[in-house]
């Protein structure tokens, strides 16, 4: 323990180097003007992974599809075989007013690594680069690579690759290295995630506009209706008010009032909404948020009633329900609501199923195992996921005799999606070092 140890100590500074010039490059997969760069993303990864002895092969689904990474080393003959996943494309940096630095140019300021894609999802790159280096010679098993290209946009293509590449890619064991950790000093094992679905919502009073002056009064404009219709998606208290959504209880884990506050970023005197204890609402309940709206801008606006307006509307479920339930419930719901006879059109744009995860068997012995002694004796809390990470399930379905293995690379203060993103330094050398563990320990 305390040599592998030292040898992660040791290498962290050229492994700190490589995820920088990741994060140098702009692969965000949701913007076509930057497609080359997640190419060149992608190249960058396949050099690093056959710089450790990796096979290293750039894949796509298609012609035109974005690119992902897979690879082989082999470990000793009859040895387990371990697929390391991660992507390597990120979110787009949205308002570069918000950053304290550039967003793309990678600087250390104390203890974190800031930089778009620091932490989700090039850190779990890099742990997995990280791992080998450790080990060297003495693999003690095989080890796969699956390194996306589009988790970011909804991994669209990723059944199709599970499908052509399905023998080079199947295991005994998945690590999927794209999570969080409890908090600074205490690591994670995720065994829950909800879903979602996300929903257009389209509703429409006039076939034009018209002058609010002569119909203000008389006839709805359409951001009236919308804004009225939304409203109906929620509780008193704001929880969910969409039936027939599923909700199942949570571990329990004390979420300390001072830690919500100050890792959520709420805004003071700003309280918290639905019911059910902090953990309950975060992980194992579902939450109705509407994340982007098409209406005129107040810079600009006339006095004319609109005639049509959007929402998106974002729905996390919770595991144990399914899309197909929340998309039916969450249509029903705005059908039964929609005011003064509008015209109501609704158009589901993407949906993941939520998860869950065994959590007995020896893999996750081994990881539990690790994680206690790269934490110095802290036992890893088994955590679940607000957020989705739908591609698990379908990893799942790929390979279901397999044992994934949610580990995490960030920290509740992460920020990941948001501005000054970052990678806490400390907390990255101890994920590097279990990971470097767990293959030691599910070679047996």
């Amino acid at each position: 323990m305390s040599e592998l140890k030292s040898r992660v100590h040791d290498l962290l500074p050229d492994l700190l180097d490589d995820l920088r010039a990741l994060v140098r490059i702009q692969s965000v997969s949701a913007d076509p003007e930057r497609l080359g760069e997640v190419e060149q993303s992608a190249r960058r990864t396949a050099d690093l992974l056959a710089a450790e002895g990796v096979d290293a092969e750039i894949v796509r689904a298609y012609v035109g599809a974005p690119p992902a990474v897979i690879g082989e080393r082999k470990g000793p003959e009859g040895a387990p075989v371990v697929l390391l996943y991660a992507h390597h494309d990120v979110q787009p940096e949205n308002d570069l007013a918000d950053w304290d630095s550039p967003p793309f140019e990678p600087v250390v300021r104390g203890e974190r690594l800031f930089g778009r894609g620091a932490a989700d999802d090039k850190a779990g790159i890099a742990a997995h680069v990280g791992a080998l280096r450790a080990l060297g010679d003495d693999l003690p098993v095989s080890v796969r690579f699956f390194i996306e290209g589009e988790e970011e946009v909804a991994s669209r293509t990723l059944p199709d690759l599970l499908r052509q590449y399905r023998d080079r890619l199947s295991a005994d064991v998945i690590i999927i290295a794209d999570a969080g950790n409890w908090d600074i000093g205490v690591p994670a094992l995720t065994t829950s995630l909800r879903g979602l679905v996300r929903m257009d919502v389209e509703v429409r009073t006039l076939t034009h506009a018209v002058h609010s002056g002569m119909w203000g009064g008389l006839v709805p404009d359409a951001i009236m209706a919308l804004t009225r219709l939304l409203t109906t998606l929620w509780t008193e208290d704001g929880g969910p008010a969409v039936d027939g959504l599923v909700w199942t209880p949570a571990a329990d884990v004390d979420y300390p009032e001072e830690r919500l506050r100050a890792e959520s970023g709420a805004a003071a005197g700003t309280s918290w909404i639905g019911t059910g204890s902090a953990v309950e609402r975060m992980w194992t309940r579902p939450a109705i948020t509407v994340t982007g709206l098409d209406a005129p801008k107040v810079a600009g606006a006339s006095n004319t009633l609109v005639p049509v307006a959007r929402a998106r509307v974002t729905v996390r479920i919770a595991p144990g329900d399914t899309t197909a339930n929340a998309a039916t419930r969450l249509r029903e719901h705005l059908e039964k609501h929609v005011p003064w006879g509008a015209q109501l059109t609704t158009t589901v744009v993407d949906a993941g199923e939520p998860t869950v995860l065994p959590t007995a068997g020896p893999a996750y012995d081994a990881a539990r195992s690790a994680l206690t002694e790269a934490w110095d004796g802290t036992a890893p809390v088994g955590m679940g996921s607000g957020g989705s990470i739908p591609f698990i399930a379908e990893f799942q379905e790929a390979f279901p005799g397999a044992t994934v293995l949610v580990t995490g690379v960030e920290d509740p203060d992460t920020r990941a999606h948001g501005a000054n993103e970052g990678l806490h330094l400390p907390e990255f050398e101890r994920a590097v070092l279990a990971e470097s563990l767990l293959l030691q320990r599910l070679a047996t």
